[in-house]
């Protein structure tokens, strides 16, 4: 299976709910924007945002991939139950960019560096 391949069927099962199926797509240990983490703190984190914002839904909008690094375009549109993202956004509709990128080594997730566009949360609630 091609990389991009790989990462689209990652990014199915976040946006299915399979954060049991991360193992299959993270390593034990990554990195994340710098931070050491173990799969199961990188899982609670994705937890957290999807309690927060439910109807969180992956739209990758690019995907460049090479044979061990993916970048990708990610677009949301959500509207956050609570805090999101360390906002306080309750009931109010987002739209918003990820730029994510990632290391891969065996086909699996060993370093991720995350941009979002915080600008435009702040925007969209008034700030």
């Amino acid at each position: 299976m091609a990389l991009e391949e790989t990462y689209r069927a990652y990014l199915q099962a976040l946006n299915e709910r399979r954060l049991g199926d991360l193992a299959e797509f993270v390593h034990d240990t990554l990195s994340y924007n710098g931070e050491q983490l173990t799969r199961g703190e990188y899982a609670d984190l994705i937890a957290r945002d999807l309690d927060a914002a439910p109807d969180l839904f992956y739209n990758a909008r690019i995907v460049v991939a090479t044979e061990t690094q993916v970048a990708c375009r990610i677009l949301f549109e959500t509207t956050p139950r609570g805090e999101f993202l360390g906002f306080a956004a309750a009931g109010t509709r987002l739209t918003f960019a990820e730029h994510v990128f990632y290391e891969f080594a065996d086909k699996r997730i060993k370093a991720v560096t995350s941009l979002i566009d915080r600008h435009a949360i702040q925007t969209q609630l008034g700030r």
